[in-house]
């Protein structure tokens, strides 16, 4: 994780670099907005508050660092939360997400600000909810950020979070990229597809932030580190716990195939193949790796707390 020189040169680059991803941000990811994606969403927070508490569901919700709206659309269609609320620093991902709500049909349910996570602009105790995904590895000041999602919070409220980096689970996820790395001339020549073009050498504007993306994350977590902001910023019942092993390794073996090709000469059917075959081992993860093995070696950490 790149360790930059202060919060307001965090803030500038995750701005830059998030608005210039914004237009193919969902396309780059696989983020789905129906049965798929709600799926993957509602078994995040399953996972985290069980089938009772998700059954009754969420008034008020606030997704901080809410980017295109994977979670808050779909918690929206899935019927968990009756009312979003989204955040993001960068406009671009504001108006990206707008335009999701709106082609979903879910635009008068959503209020979309550009904000800072750690600078709210909304009152006391105004959210039942606070969700984010892989957003707190971004954040300059994490206590000052789980400070404004207490403050939010209404008393009992709940916060979820999702798809943080593990430190050591990051460090295994190496070597499959290593792996691909040293096959991807092989498997080229298998598939028949050309290079990806090299990336752009330009020194500013647009295509300059495009290369952003190895500044904006700045935090690998164990699972302690979670635990003691949250509990030093007043929450409660804190638990985290670990996703994604295989799946995760198998996906980012194939990303990192797929990253040295020319998108239009990658098969349909290895694209059905890698993303089928990360669903299944998403559920091997889920039912056999992860109740028996410590969160700390999964690639991704989950979060909950209670404010009281």
């Amino acid at each position: 994780m790149q360790a930059l020189r202060s919060p307001e040169e965090i803030r500038d680059v995750n701005t830059r670099y998030h608005d210039v991803a914004a237009s193919t941000y969902d396309a780059k990811w696989g983020i789905d907005f129906g049965g798929v994606g709600q799926g993957q969403v509602l078994g995040k927070l399953r996972k985290l508050l069980g089938e009772e508490t998700l059954r009754a569901g969420f008034p008020r919700a606030l997704e901080v660092g809410a980017g295109t709206g994977y979670f808050s659309l779909n918690l929206l269609a899935a019927g968990v939360i009756d009312d979003a609320t989204c955040t993001d620093i960068s406009p671009g991902m504001v108006a990206r997400l707008q335009a999701n709500a709106k082609q979903l049909g879910l635009e008068r349910r959503v209020t979309a600000l550009s904000a800072q996570a750690d600078a709210l602009p909304v009152p006391d105790e105004s959210f039942d909810l606070v969700v984010g995904h892989a957003v707190l590895h971004h954040l300059p000041d994490l206590d000052r950020a789980f400070r404004e999602f207490h403050r939010v919070l209404a008393p009992g409220g709940r916060i979820v979070f999702a798809g943080e980096p593990s430190r050591h689970g990051d460090r295994l996820a190496r070597l499959p990229k290593q792996v691909a790395s040293a096959l991807a001339p092989a498997w080229r020549t298998l598939l028949r597809a050309r290079p990806a073009p090299p990336a752009s050498q330009a020194g500013g504007g647009e295509e300059a932030d495009h290369q952003l993306e190895h500044a904006v994350d700045i935090h690998a977590f164990v699972p302690e580190d979670l635990v003691r902001i949250a509990a030093g910023t007043g929450f409660t019942e804190v638990h985290v716990r670990g996703e994604e092993l295989l799946a995760n390794w198998f996906g980012w073996f194939n990303r990192s195939l797929e990253a040295t090709a020319s998108p239009e000469d990658v098969p349909l059917l290895w694209r059905r193949y890698a993303f089928h075959g990360y669903l299944a081992l998403q559920r091997l993860d889920e039912h056999a790796l992860e109740p028996r093995l410590p969160p700390s070696i999964f690639y991704n950490l989950l979060l909950t707390a209670r404010r009281a």
